[in-house]
């Protein structure tokens, strides 16, 4: 059974988030404080993590910076009462794999759940079917062992920007939307209005180019969206 662990201080929210997932077939955890959510998330091998940022004792931030820095690449999806931009980029510099501003919807929470366990899935399901190293610029990429480095570094990638770097490198050149890249990566199979793939792909150019604001391989096709230049 799939199991899923929620971080969250809100005894109401928590219990609501609890039933739902339950109801949708998932064993779930949940953890009412930071330092909590973090032993649990070590333990007890989650499938994937719904993490509040606002938490006692340690904050979704230190939680998930933590849970990076082990190399575990559980999906993250994060729950935030902030709409602010810069919040939102913290969260997916640290490695979060989506976010949900409160209050949402419990249906598209679902929804949003249920893409990045799917993601998640094919990843796992595909892994060897990349076995080519990829190369642009000095950037190598290994989809076999989803591994990055530049001019022989390693560079240190979410899972998300790996596979939105994948789905770049695999059209060729040609211009993937928006759209496109969030049935691909995240999988959602609806259009969602979100900067998502926008703060994704700034994210990959601050990591991959030499100039992230005049980038040489990602590039934005304007009114369209992104292709990689070799």
């Amino acid at each position: 059974m799939t199991r899923v662990l929620v971080v969250e201080d809100n005894a109401d929210l928590a219990f609501g988030l609890r039933n739902n997932l339950e109801i949708e077939g998932y064993e779930v955890l949940v953890a009412a404080d930071g330092p909590a959510g973090l032993a649990a998330a070590r333990t007890s091998a989650p499938d994937l993590i719904v993490l509040d940022l606002m938490l006692p004792g340690m904050d979704g931030y230190r939680v998930l910076r933590a849970l990076r820095d082990e190399r575990r690449t559980t999906p993250v999806l994060i729950l935030t009462a902030r709409g602010e931009e810069s919040d939102k980029v913290r969260g997916f510099r640290l490695g979060a794999d989506d976010y949900v501003t409160k209050p949402f919807g419990v249906l598209e929470l679902l929804a949003r759940v249920e893409a990045l366990l799917r993601r998640a899935g094919g990843a796992a399901a595909n892994g060897d079917d990349g076995s080519d190293r990829q190369c642009f610029g000095d950037i190598e990429v290994d989809t076999a062992t989803r591994t990055v480095t530049r001019r022989g570094e390693p560079v240190c990638l979410a899972p998300l920007e790996f596979d939105l770097l994948v789905a770049l490198i695999r059209r060729g050149g040609s211009v993937a939307t928006r759209l496109e890249l969030l049935k691909e990566v995240w999988g959602y199979r609806a259009a969602v209005v979100s900067r998502t793939v926008d703060t994704h792909v700034a994210e990959l150019r601050r990591k991959l180019e030499d100039d992230p604001a005049e980038p040489k391989h990602i590039l934005t096709v304007r009114k369209a969206g992104y292709r990689l230049q070799r």
